[in-house]
């Protein structure tokens, strides 16, 4: 008889490993589903433009906390971070499924106004709802939602085409979600010491902003688009740039060097997270829920990418064999190594 002591526990492999092992004889069989597991979304061709397919549950308790997450936002931000999958493609999301999973502790009402962000996103982003499913649930709120888009053939972008020399560029700022987080713990926890207490969020508007209400990087694969550059690989950032880097350079078989100082962080994330003990560039790194997108062109696109506001140039791809590295202020060079989110995986504040 097998004791329970023999057994493996899910958190020593985390959500990465578990998704290596359980998928790693899995063989695609029909000849329209050209890429299937291993990047943001699975690509199936059916002729002229290409469908793609990603999948996303979030669990109460685990991705959302309701003691701080307003119900209309919990709805919108379901969508929006599906909808990221498809622009990390390089193309546009076109329909999603909603599936729920209800626990009794939630009301008619309180179903209708998460349905309501959900459709406020649906609508903002040009995208239809086209089917879904909805269970009861013992404990908690779970959503699933399945986002479909479409792209030209010659359009599509993975994970995997990386180059050596190919220039780094993230969109946005990165760690100000993170940073929300931590204010929304932290009023959380003065709550539930004094119940009495009023949070305190005056002048956090834009961190809490990043962590409740994310959008979706499409305004990218358009202006790409417009100025006619074609990524070579492209992820967004939804658990930590190291993370996301080292996902392109597993997938492109490269390495990365990338440097601290060209690594945007707003300034006033960078002061909330120096009151939080925390260092600025680590919460970028390591943070997660961004929902920018990571890149690479190649070096010919440079006066281009340069034109783009918003967007950082912060490194470059190397050789397999340099290794994932960061070259810091002075000059010293640290490994990148993936701390950012896993929700299978006990782990530390970063």
């Amino acid at each position: 008889m097998t004791k329970k002591s023999d057994y493996t526990k899910i958190e020593e492999l985390g959500e990465f490993g578990l998704i290596a092992l359980l998928t790693q004889e899995i063989q695609l069989q029909h000849e329209a589903s050209e890429k299937g597991i291993g990047d943001d979304a699975a690509v199936l061709d059916f002729g002229v433009r290409k469908c793609l397919i990603s999948t996303d549950l979030l669990v109460e308790g685990v991705h959302f906390d309701m003691a701080y997450m307003p119900l209309k936002h919990l709805g919108y931000k379901s969508i929006v971070v599906n909808l990221s999958d498809i622009a990390a493609m390089n193309a546009h999301p076109t329909q999603v499924t909603i599936s729920l999973a209800i626990s009794s502790k939630y009301s008619l009402e309180a179903v209708q106004e998460i349905y309501e962000g959900m459709k406020l996103a649906c609508k903002k982003y040009k995208v239809d709802i086209v089917g879904g499913d909805t269970t009861s649930s013992q404990s908690g709120l779970c959503i699933s939602i399945t986002v479909l888009g479409s792209a030209e053939k010659d359009q599509i972008t993975y994970r995997s085409g990386a180059g050596v020399h190919d220039l780094i560029c993230v969109t946005g700022d990165l760690g100000a979600a993170y940073a929300g987080l931590l204010v929304l713990e932290r009023e959380k926890t003065v709550f539930l010491a004094n119940p009495g207490a009023q949070p305190d969020l005056s002048g956090h508007d834009y961190v809490i902003g990043r962590q409740l209400k994310p959008e979706p990087r499409l305004d990218i694969v358009d202006l790409l688009k417009e100025m006619g550059i074609l990524p070579t690989s492209m992820i967004d950032i939804s658990d930590g740039l190291a993370s996301e880097l080292l996902h392109i350079c597993s997938e492109s078989r490269c390495g990365c060097a990338i440097y601290e100082e060209k690594i945007p962080i707003d300034e006033a994330a960078f002061s909330l997270l120096e009151e939080f003990n925390i260092v600025p560039h680590t919460a970028a790194l390591n943070g997660g829920e961004d929902y920018e997108l990571l890149f690479t062109v190649k070096q010919t696109d440079f006066e281009k990418v340069k034109l783009i506001p918003g967007l950082s140039v912060i490194g470059h791809i190397t050789d397999e064999s340099e290794g994932a590295a960061m070259i810091t202020r002075t000059g010293s060079v640290i490994e990148l190594k993936a701390q950012g989110w896993d929700a299978l995986r006990k782990r530390d504040n970063i």
